[in-house]
């Protein structure tokens, strides 16, 4: 029999009938329900009743017809699991109305009438054509250009934004471009075509949004930040214009020049960048996966360039680089 689980069971939130029930059917566990009801000298559905309150707290369970009853230490067990699981969703119940208190806060934190000398500088839009729309606003602007293009390098949109841009350049405007490094290897041609415009291109391990800045007047991105077209944000307010040119020139001097597209060459030489990861203590599989290449590129690529540098293990590579100015 099980012995009186008064006090787990009242922790347990169970009426004390409740309990007398867990108390009589403690001894039968794994038998059928028939017999359980013979020996209660009860009727089948009366049992069934009776049982109830003790299956919807998990002390006992009906699986064909067969009455299992948990022991006290099973039963606190089971109800601490589910205790667990159900604080987890409260957690992130409240960390979804924290968030969203926090947005709300943020849209009611505004200044006093009299303290608002004008409204910001910009609109959020929908619809028309990206490319239309980035050349029309090109168009009718000046200034250099900085793109953060983290995915949009697939064809046939590229075509028309590389005409876009070495019309922009014929025109003395320089034009500046961060892309991932696995755009070498996904779009090598794309590349190639914004290199022979005119566009400086450099590469990163990744970015964290699509961005173009034009000039010092206006500034481009998705709202929110992303990989969308739409809805994006047009702002024309020279303070966040500014960041957002500051931002960019920080992911500039950190991003690795690619010198062989000047060349013309459609899959340039990545031992720079390689050697850079390895330095930054990055494993081989994300660097295959930054490259969008196997790991077996990747650490066939290793062996190539330890033999370049001449250097019998990964630590005297990363000295020769540095010898030679490629970190």
């Amino acid at each position: 029999m099980v012995s009186r689980p008064t006090g787990v069971l009242s922790s347990l939130g169970l009426p004390a009938e409740a309990q007398a029930i867990y108390e009589r059917v403690g001894g039968m566990s794994g038998s059928p329900l028939t017999v359980v009801a013979d020996l209660l000298g009860v009727a089948r559905a009366e049992v069934v009743a009776q049982l109830e309150p003790l299956v919807a707290c998990g002390a006992v369970t009906l699986t064909d017809d067969v009455v299992v009853v948990r022991s006290p230490a099973e039963l606190v067990q089971v109800r601490l699991v589910e205790w667990a699981r159900e604080a987890r969703e409260a957690h992130r119940q409240l960390e979804g109305v924290a968030d969203a208190m926090g947005a709300l806060n943020a849209s009611m934190s505004r200044p006093e009438a009299l303290d608002v000398v004008g409204a910001l500088d910009g609109e959020v839009s929908r619809g028309g054509h990206p490319v239309s729309l980035l050349k029309d606003l090109i168009q009718r602007s000046t200034g250099e250009l900085r793109w953060f293009r983290p995915d949009q390098f697939r064809r046939p949109r590229e075509d028309a934004m590389a005409d876009i841009v070495g019309a922009a350049v014929a025109e003395g405007r320089p034009s500046r471009a961060i892309y991932p490094a696995r755009a070498l290897h996904e779009a090598p041609d794309t590349l190639r075509r914004r290199a022979e415009v005119g566009e400086q291109v450099r590469v990163v391990a990744d970015l964290p949004t699509r961005l173009i800045v034009i000039g010092t007047t206006h500034a481009v991105l998705p709202e929110p930040l992303g990989f969308v077209d739409e809805p994006r944000l047009l702002v024309r307010q020279l303070s966040v214009v500014q960041a957002c040119a500051l931002l960019f020139d920080t992911w500039w001097e950190r991003a690795l020049p690619v010198p062989e597209l000047d060349r013309g060459v459609a899959r340039p030489d990545l031992r720079r960048f390689v050697v850079q990861q390895l330095a930054a203590g990055v494993q081989d599989e994300q660097i295959a996966r930054t490259l969008g290449v196997s790991l077996r590129t990747v650490r066939r690529r290793i062996a190539d360039l330890m033999i370049d540098l001449g250097a019998d293990s990964r630590f005297q590579a990363g000295v020769e680089a540095a010898r030679r100015g490629w970190l």
